[in-house]
């Protein structure tokens, strides 16, 4: 099942879609060189935004929790991409032990803890659950609606690893964004592979340094392919120290967006889209949808309702107030499914994108995030594989085609993120 594209306007994504499939083996040589220099996220998670006339990620997850979304046509893909990321890291890991955030504990989010569970469990590996949750002193199951049970155990704190009773890892995979603060039960744990690293969190972690590095890889793509950046480049903007319960630091909201809305209004017109401009602004640090606000004119800044201000300094995980703000481009999404606004998410281990599936929301609109509660999930359209394009489809026609093109602008913000955790690594070497 293919959404169809509802806007007149796809003529460049479509053109874009054949730039990609004729330039497929200079892509893909060009991904390759890349990851001989850069190291990926161990795995990730991409929601891509597709206008018709623009194709652009608007968020990069390195703690995904959506793997329960995925085709199961598309498990084997996981499996084997789960076995090149271990042997690089680990190749004699016998054990894996998975780190769940211990504050999610809704049916999606254990679904997804299951996933992984079977994808690293074939993929020839031991795998239990140790949770950060210090109320948990004993193995505890948990219950899932299908009836079937997850165990999570007490984490176990030796010198220099981290590990359970009776159990010791090769490799600890977080699955919590730690978006509540970095717990003294992982840092330090030099013997001991620890993926993603501490400085991915949301603690450290930025949504603006992630698009500084996207922006730096976005011109090198356009580049080989000799195109505008800005078709696949949602143009940001980062103000600090923002208290939206007081009013405070609004004017530098206010003053990138307007700048923000004049430049795509110039972009616009450069293109002949006639669309009405919008950003978005957003919490810089992970919110799991929350502190997100969709601004068309400054004057909404202005009008803000209590709520919305309310929402915008609420974060996730009992973290601190939203100080930091990303103002972001907005990417319309112009994909339906079933009359639902609808959106592609990207799943990648390693190097390797694994498949997909679309987020829709019913009461949202096209300018709007749906990353909100009342969002669904359809996985029926990434049942085929993004690996395998059918050359000499008409562009817009073919759900491969599509996919692979989805799949190219997920491995450009997966490489962002690899430039984007060098450059934050704490404990990066100099050679200066």
């Amino acid at each position: 099942m293919v959404p169809h594209l509802t806007t007149a306007l796809t003529s460049p994504i479509n053109e874009l879609e054949a730039r990609i499939l004729e330039s497929m083996p200079a892509i893909e040589r060009w991904f390759r060189l890349e990851w001989m220099e850069h190291t990926p996220p161990f795995y990730s998670s991409v929601d891509l935004r597709n206008a018709g006339f623009k194709l652009a990620p608007v968020d990069t997850n390195l703690f995904p929790s959506t793997f329960d979304h995925l085709a199961p046509e598309m498990l084997p893909l996981a499996v084997q991409a789960a076995m090149a990321a271990i042997e690089k890291i680990c190749p004699e890991a016998k054990n894996l032990l998975l780190v769940p955030d211990s504050r999610s504990a809704n049916a999606h989010y254990l679904f997804n803890v299951q996933r992984l569970m079977q994808i690293f469990g074939q993929a020839g590996l031991n795998v239990r659950l140790g949770s950060l949750d210090e109320s948990v002193t004993a193995p505890t199951t948990r219950v899932l609606p299908d009836g079937s049970e997850l165990v999570v155990e007490p984490l176990l704190r030796t010198r220099g690893r981290l590990g359970l009773k009776n159990f010791d890892p090769c490799t600890i995979l977080l699955n919590d964004d730690l978006s509540a603060g970095l717990p003294p039960v992982l840092q330090h744990l030099h013997e001991q592979y620890l993926l993603p690293p501490l400085h991915a969190g949301w603690t450290v972690r930025r949504k603006s340094r992630h698009f500084q590095s996207y922006e730096e890889v976005a011109k090198k793509f356009a580049k080989l392919l000799g195109m505008d950046p800005w078709l696949i480049n949602p143009m940001h903007a980062q103000c600090g120290k923002v208290d939206f319960t007081q009013a405070d630091g609004l004017d530098c909201v206010k003053g990138h967006a307007d700048a923000m809305l004049a430049k795509v209004r110039r972009k616009y017109k450069e293109y002949g889209i006639n669309e009405k401009p919008f950003v978005m602004v957003k919490a810089d640090n992970g919110t799991s949808g929350l502190g997100l606000m969709t601004v068309r004119d400054v004057k909404d800044l202005d009008d803000a309702e209590r709520l919305a201000r309310h929402q915008m300094s609420a974060a996730h995980g009992g973290a601190a107030d939203i100080t930091e703000v990303l103002i972001q481009e907005g990417v319309p999404t112009y994909e339906r499914i079933e009359n639902a606004a609808a959106e592609p998410v990207v799943c990648m281990i390693d190097r390797y994108v694994v498949g997909g599936f679309y987020r829709t929301h019913a009461h949202r609109a096209f300018d709007e995030s749906l990353n909100a509660p009342g969002a669904g999930f359809v996985e029926l359209a990434f049942a085929e594989s993004t690996q395998l394009p059918r050359p000499g489809a008409k562009p817009g026609a073919s759900a491969p085609n599509r996919f692979y093109m989805y799949g190219v602008i997920g491995r450009l913000a997966m490489l962002a993120a690899a430039y984007e955790l060098e450059a934050t690594d704490p404990d990066a070497e100099s050679y200066e």
